[in-house]
């Protein structure tokens, strides 16, 4: 019971908003401060899956948008509750990891390695059922880490007690350059906010011309987690069409009126 009230607790801490009370000393310090249009240093080094050493400029090449989650590979709960949500919405995804998007997932204590790394890919590629697809699992020294934590504002404690890491559940969208496009919050998520997102992120390289018209209805809503549709859009939208609907009526009274006149004779 304590393990999950300090997981559930760490969850909650990312909120901008905090209550009066003051958090546990284990929560201190856990949280996001989000760093929106800023751009990560791609040359930060990790280790992949296979054993093989990469930079983060290996999977953000300039033509799609990454899907980045900072997770540890031995979370006894909320780890794997974010990474089972997320393939969740993915399986609902049109498109699959490599398809307009590829997914990275960095594991934030040094301790672990590829070995477990490999088993996570494995496992987590097998729940999705689309084959090998382009997600793939890092593990890096802890001034990797440090380096690409601090870039997006992700900030966790070691529970020297528990064993285990106090950590909030967030997912970054990063753009084909390299800049953070929005953040993902919660044990939840749609596919529906997963597509705008990466829509979002993809500097106008991803999506249909659909999809860019959707976007523009909707616009992220921080307080609710997810897109919402812009109602000043659409208060405009529809005062246009009652504008337009409002001419077209005068129109057609003016047009009546002047049918109904007699023609005069002709000099």
């Amino acid at each position: 019971m304590k393990r999950l009230l300090l997981t559930v607790l760490a969850l909650l801490a990312f909120r901008a908003t905090v209550a009066a009370e003051p958090l546990p000393r284990d929560l201190e310090g856990v949280g996001v401060d989000e760093q929106l249009g800023s751009t990560i240093d791609l040359t930060i080094p990790f280790v992949d899956e296979t054993g093989r050493a990469v930079t983060l400029a290996d999977y953000v090449r300039g033509d799609v948008p990454v899907l980045l989650t900072l997770n540890y590979f031995g979370c006894p709960l909320l780890c794997g509750l974010q990474l089972n949500a997320l393939n969740d919405a993915l399986k609902e995804l049109e498109w699959a990891p490599g398809q307009n998007f590829r997914v990275v997932t960095v594991s934030f204590d040094p301790d672990e390695g590829p070995t477990l790394a490999s088993q996570k890919r494995a496992s987590h590629l097998e729940e999705l059922g689309r084959g090998d697809v382009d997600w793939h699992f890092l593990t890096g020294t802890a001034e990797s880490i440090a380096a690409l934590t601090s870039a997006v504002g992700y900030t966790y404690r070691y529970i020297e007690t528990q064993d285990e890491f106090a950590h909030p559940a967030a997912m970054m969208l990063v753009s084909p350059t390299g800049v953070l496009t929005r953040y993902l919050y919660g044990l939840t998520y749609t596919a529906r906010d997963l597509r705008l997102a990466l829509v979002e992120a993809g500097e106008g390289r991803v999506g249909t011309a659909v999809d860019h018209f959707v976007l523009s209805c909707y616009v992220y809503d921080a307080s609710a987690g997810s897109y919402v549709r812009d109602a000043m859009l659409f208060m405009r939208l529809g005062g246009a069409v009652t504008v337009v609907a409002l001419g077209l009526f005068l129109f057609t009274l003016w047009r009546r009126e002047a049918r109904s006149q007699p023609t005069p004779d002709p000099v």
